[in-house]
């Protein structure tokens, strides 16, 4: 099945900080071997700690800056730079900066069920907020990403 789908349709996830949208995934999109987003950071914002047990997570950076902590270590990212987040690796992603900064990110492959596909490991930020995810049978929420 081919699916288009803009990025402005997408309802933001924020409980993990930042603006997180997953563009292609289950629910988007009937994708069955991953999913692909966008995450927005303003200065000083960040997405809280989690880990993918089943997936791999790629991040590219296609505006301004960011550092991505590895299992607490700083890895630095600029526009135009992507890194490889390994299965069951601990990742925050910070933007430290004084500008704006864009990434997307792809996971893959899916959980087995969507409450197995991420594990947060520091209290989410924006709890409270409303959680859209990728659904489907064998997604799992975002992360940025991610």
């Amino acid at each position: 099945m081919t699916a288009k789908v803009a990025l402005a349709d997408i309802a933001p996830n924020r409980r993990r900080g930042g603006d997180v949208r997953v563009v292609l995934g289950p629910q988007t999109a009937g994708a069955t071997s991953g999913f692909l987003g966008v995450l927005a950071l303003e200065p000083g914002e960040s997405v809280s700690e989690h880990y993918h047990p089943y997936s791999e997570e790629f991040l590219y950076v296609t505006r301004g800056a960011l550092t991505v902590l590895l299992d607490g270590e700083p890895v630095e990212l600029g526009t135009d730079e992507g890194l490889l987040v390994p299965i069951g690796v601990r990742h925050r992603v910070e933007n430290r900066s004084g500008a704006a900064a864009t990434a997307v990110f792809q996971l893959g492959p899916l959980a087995p069920h969507p409450s197995m596909g991420h594990v947060d490991t520091e209290p989410l930020p924006g709890a409270d907020e409303p959680h859209p995810g990728i659904g489907g049978p064998a997604g799992c929420p975002a992360g940025a990403h991610s």
